[in-house]
């Protein structure tokens, strides 16, 4: 089981993220936000995994958004079958328009199913992700964000996750 959740960490952290501001932000009243991500990914043993994560947020100033994140993921093989649904706040605050730290609560909900010794499992697990990272303008107010996240709740022996360090990926636009 491990290894399929190192699996899913490995994808998850592969994953783009995006995110688009309706009106400028700093000089309209409308501050909402909205984005996600997708990943897909395929392995040995006819692997298959598949993940979205929608988000909608607000920028309370210019420099500090928060928000809810939900996310479901799904993976197949030969071996087992598992579904894992989360949800939680966040906020990233923004500084020097080049840089961002941030925070993601997600309670993770995972049904897991073993094909070989066909035994189910239900479980449940909180997830504190803290991180930061760099965000390279890519042209007007768009952004691409390369960042590291940490699970502080992360337990090496009692997690669902193989590792508690999350890579990201994403693209911002409306900041």
């Amino acid at each position: 089981m491990k290894k399929t959740f190192l699996v899913l960490s490995m994808l998850c952290s592969l994953s783009v993220f995006s995110q688009i501001t309706t009106g400028t932000p700093t000089s309209e009243v409308n501050r909402w936000t909205f984005g996600g991500g997708i990943g897909l990914g395929f392995g040995s043993n006819s692997a298959f995994y598949l993940q979205a994560s929608p988000r909608v947020g607000y920028r309370l100033t210019d420099d500090l958004e928060a928000g809810v994140v939900g996310s479901v993921s799904w993976q197949t093989s030969n071996y087992y079958k598992s579904t894992m649904f989360g949800v939680g706040p966040f906020a990233n605050y923004y500084f020097a328009r080049s840089f961002y730290v941030g925070a993601n609560l997600q309670h993770y909900f995972i049904n897991y199913k073993d094909k070989y010794y066909d035994y189910k499992v239900n479980e449940q697990e909180t997830a504190l992700y803290l991180g930061g990272g760099y965000m390279q303008r890519i042209g007007g107010n768009s952004f691409m964000q390369l960042g590291l996240m940490y699970n502080v709740l992360w337990k090496e022996n009692s997690s669902i996750f193989s590792n508690g360090l999350v890579p990201n990926i994403g693209f911002v636009v409306g900041l």
